[in-house]
């Protein structure tokens, strides 16, 4: 496999640069984020880790995390496929289970997320968690075997599945004058 390279092959310098343009996944993962994460070092720790010029495909195995100011995500596998130019098409995250967290802004708080596998569409900004799947942020929680959150409008579809049923659970308000739904 000419066109596989690994870490320990002759083209260090060429996969390192890469390798930096594809850990920018946290940059456009997490657009309602902390500014300051964005401006924060990337840090990338992996069993393995390999890149294919030919296909665009790069992978992380082996206990993967991937840090970058309040970012953190875990996993046992993550890859990511690469358009021509090296950005991000897309990023698939597994593991027993995968997880995220990331604080959104001092007023939302801590989100964290975890599933079998979790997905990332640079394109649509669409985060989807499947397989046992939980989003909790503020307070709130879904859970569900499928999460789909869009980074872009903020909105949560979690869906059933086998016997599981859809869970969501919101923190009672913190107006003590709101009355409830009559």
């Amino acid at each position: 496999m000419k066109d596989d390279l690994s870490v320990s092959s002759r083209s260090l310098a060429r996969y390192l640069r890469t390798a930096s343009t594809v850990m920018l996944l946290a940059l456009p993962l997490y657009s309602h984020a902390l500014p300051s994460d964005g401006n924060q070092p990337i840090k990338l720790l992996a069993d393995k880790a390999t890149y294919s010029e030919r296909t665009g495909v790069t992978s992380y195995s082996g206990n993967v995390i991937i840090t970058q100011g309040t970012l953190k995500m875990t996993a046992d596998n993550i890859t990511m496929n690469l358009s021509p130019n090296r950005s991000i098409n897309s990023a698939v995250a597994t593991g027993r289970p995968a997880t995220m967290q990331q604080v959104i802004t001092q007023e939302k708080g801590l989100a964290k997320g975890q599933a079998n596998k979790i997905e990332y569409n640079a394109v649509t900004g669409i985060i989807t968690l499947t397989g046992n799947a939980k989003l909790t942020q503020n307070g709130a929680s879904f859970a569900g075997n499928v999460i789909r959150y869009s980074l872009k409008a903020g909105d949560v579809e979690a869906t059933a599945g086998n016997s599981q049923r859809v869970e969501l659970l919101f923190p009672p308000s913190g107006n003590a004058n709101q009355q409830g739904v009559r």
